[in-house]
């Protein structure tokens, strides 16, 4: 318990300064990041300013748990099913701006006279935007629900893939220091098999296991559950070889796609924003500010290049993509920063003893110029891209939309593509998944087996239990039939495709012997051994095929049941044709509308708007009733236009005003009856009409009608004269309210 005293202390000291820097940094509307950062810099070794931490060993292992939290609450809001919906066009636009950074910064990397070395890691720090500065810009400027977002969006979802293989490739370059293409072969396939046994197995097991179990989940169970799931995947991907990061980041990705998504990222956020807060800091104490004024000349230069080259290649891939002009330049000139990402890179590089000591402090000043200038970029991405439409040449325009008009037509894939597809995908998958059982089985299973046996009896053991295990994989891959429809029709109107379908079906046995050679070299090593294996194969095929087929049909099942679990319980609409488009909002807390119905607020009156969604905790309500009331946390889909969304959006945000109306204590709230005068405009007017919770801020408790009494009356009750009208409010509101629709205190 010696090192405890320290370890408070440093958590104390890092703490306090961090909040004064953030309150200051909220204050004059800065990206917190940055406060924390500057925090670091006055607690670190090279500040003389403030105590200095004490034990640096301590903070550098809460700052990885840091990062740990940090990539595992990207991957919740990640999801591989968000992956596919993005599609093409931030696909492209993110891969055109990944490709152009990286050789930029190792370009400039170079003509700085850097490092071979230096210059890469500069290129994958150069390469990916902030996922949590952009969101966090889009939010407080009001615009995530604009058209351009949700490609922005999209785009840093495919950038965040990017940086976990980037992590991956730089991690195998730093350890080879050469350019060995087998090593980097033999890496990416093990990120592969890696990440495809991750998908299937988590997907097949955890979201069957959280809905068996969500009875007993309350939120505290859920959070210790949650965070051991997210360290045992940290702990399986640093013995597979590759970073905690990844494994935390995948464990997100799989929750995401669970229905308990939500809940679970409203739990670890307090947790994320805790440990990110302490690896921020630690970027910034490792600041050593003699160290940018010397090299404050490649800090402007990186800054510039970052400003100019993310936002024109973003802009480039967009357009490039099929987006419109306008489209296009806001997205670009949204990406034109570094962040989280490029400081877990940064620290990479130095935790491998790859980079020089100066490389780290120039990518931290980088981030904060660029993050500085974030909402300023994206602020002036609409004048941008007017300007751009007035200066460019009209043919030119007009070029950009035609084309952009022409991409968006194009929806109908033919039958031998989606074929191609389907078989290409499936091949590879359970390839992928044949090698991955064969090598797990051969490293674990066989020294387990050789252990209780003769070593030959446990080779051939591993080797049989191994073939039982992938004959369903192998039966799928080579026998299963795919896309029957789409098959049938070539096979009957495309004679001329005969060939190329009969080819293909040979590729794919061709590949499950390859499959079977590979179970034969590493379990057998007599001469016959690979023959007797496919005759095994081949009957095993001929006997069980129903039940093989009976058995792969339960498991897909399964799967894709619990692939789309989330998305069916969302039941979405589709997107609409024309300009308008969905977009997700929050109900805040100590907003005016918290509280009041659909009706109340009046969304598409007012706007135009139309609420097709409300998701709230772990359940959802498609097509609200208009006396659905809003309550803080709500998440609203709503169809609208960028300006009819821009416009519902001042109203979702609109603060309780701050006159002294809503500071009322409870001692100022008391319970007074009022007489319904003759002659009173209150009569035959409804409880909603007469505005009473407006104007008097008061609630009808009651009305006494002769001998009827209406407790909680609707609001659709209508007043008559003698009426005795119970009141819940502040006697002195609810007094002048009533004087002006004579009614009097009884």
């Amino acid at each position: 318990m010696s090192h405890l005293p320290h370890l408070i202390a440093d958590l104390g000291l890092i703490l306090s300064v961090a909040a004064v820097t953030t309150l200051v940094f909220k204050r004059i509307k800065q990206p917190l990041v940055l406060g924390y950062i500057v925090a670091g810099l006055m607690v670190g070794p090279y500040v003389a300013f403030l105590p200095t931490v004490l034990d640096e060993d301590n903070l550098r292992t809460w700052s990885e748990i840091g990062v740990i939290f940090l990539l595992f609450s990207l991957g919740l809001e990640f999801s591989f099913k968000k992956v596919a919906k993005v599609g093409g066009t931030a696909s492209v636009t993110a891969i055109t701006t990944v490709c152009f950074m990286l050789v930029a910064g190792f370009g400039i990397g170079q003509a700085m006279g850097w490092t071979v070395m230096d210059s890469l890691f500069l290129g994958g720090i150069l390469s990916i935007s902030s996922t949590t500065i952009i969101v966090r810009a889009l939010d407080e400027l009001g615009l995530k629900t604009r058209g351009f977002a949700n490609l922005v969006v999209g785009v840093l979802v495919i950038e965040d893939l990017v940086a976990i293989l980037l992590m991956v490739v730089l991690s195998t370059l730093a350890v080879s220091r050469q350019f060995s293409g087998a090593e980097l072969l033999f890496a990416m396939g093990k990120l592969v098999a890696f990440l495809a046994m991750t998908f299937i197995i988590g997907i097949y097991l955890i979201p069957t296991a959280l809905h068996r179990t969500r009875k007993l989940m309350n939120e505290e169970t859920l959070l210790v559950v949650s965070v051991a799931l997210c360290l045992t995947m940290v702990f399986l991907a640093a013995r597979a070889g590759f970073s905690a990061a990844l494994g935390a980041f995948l464990m997100g990705s799989l929750l995401a796609e669970t229905v308990m998504a939500e809940r679970i990222e409203h739990l670890v956020k307090p947790v994320k924003d805790l440990f990110g807060a302490i690896f921020f800091v630690s970027v910034g104490m490792m600041i050593e500010p003699r160290m940018l004024v010397e090299h404050w000349q490649p800090v402007l230069i990186i800054s510039l290049v970052v400003m100019l080259g993310q936002p024109i290649s973003s802009a480039a891939g967009a357009l490039l993509s099929g987006q419109p002009l306008k489209r296009a330049v806001q997205t670009g000139m949204s990406l034109s920063q570094i962040g989280e990402f490029s400081f877990i890179i940064a620290t990479l590089g130095v935790s491998l003893g790859v980079t020089s000591s100066f490389l780290y402090p120039v990518a931290v000043a980088v981030s904060a110029i660029t993050t500085f200038a974030t909402p300023y970029m994206i602020r002036a991405s609409d004048g941008m891209a007017d300007v751009l439409t007035r200066g460019l040449p009209a043919t030119w325009v007009a070029a950009i939309e035609r084309y952009s008009q022409q991409t968006s037509q194009v929806k109908v894939t033919s039958d031998w593509r989606v074929l191609l597809r389907s078989y290409a995908l499936n091949v590879v998958l359970f390839f992928v998944l044949s090698v991955a059982v064969i090598m797990l089985s051969s490293r674990h299973l066989t020294p387990m087996l050789d252990r209780f046996m003769d070593g030959r009896y446990g080779h051939v053991s591993a080797g049989l239990i191994t073939l039982v295990l992938i004959l369903p994989l192998i039966w799928a891959m080579s026998i299963r039939r795919i896309k029957r429809a789409a098959y049938r029709h070539l096979w009957l109107n495309k004679k001329q495709l005969r060939g190329p379908l009969v080819a293909i079906e040979v590729a794919r046995l061709v590949v499950a012997v390859l499959v079977l050679g590979l179970l034969v070299n590493q379990f057998f090593s007599t001469g016959w051994a690979f023959g007797a294996t496919v005759v095994f194969m081949g009957l095993a095929i001929v006997l069980f095929r129903r039940r093989l087929h009976r058995f792969y049909q339960r498991v897909e099942q399964r799967f894709m049941h619990n692939l789309n679990q989330r998305e069916q319980q969302r039941r979405r609409p589709h997107l609409a044709p024309w300009d308008m488009h969905l977009a997700e909002v929050e109900v805040k807390p100590g907003t005016l509308v918290v509280g009041r119905s659909l009706e109340e607020i009046k969304l598409r009156e007012k706007h135009g708007v139309n609420v097709a969604l409300i998701e709230r905790d772990d359940r959802n309500i498609p097509a609200p009733h208009r006396d659905e009331r809003l309550l803080p946390g709500d998440r609203l889909v709503v169809i609208g236009t960028d300006e009819q969304l821009s416009d519902m959006n001042r109203t979702l945000e609109a603060p309780i005003p701050d006159n002294g109306d809503y500071d009322l204590d409870k001692d100022d709230i008391a319970l007074e009856k009022y007489r319904v005068l003759p002659r009173s405009p209150l009569i035959g007017t409804t409880i909603r009409a007469s505005r009473l919770r407006e104007e008097a801020m008061a609630l009808v408790a009651g009305i006494e009608r002769g001998d009827q009494r209406i407790m909680n009356p609707e609001s659709f009750t209508t007043f008559e004269q003698s009426d005795l009208v119970w009141l819940v409010g502040n006697t002195g509101r609810i007094h002048a309210f009533m004087e002006r629709w004579k009614a009097v205190r009884e």
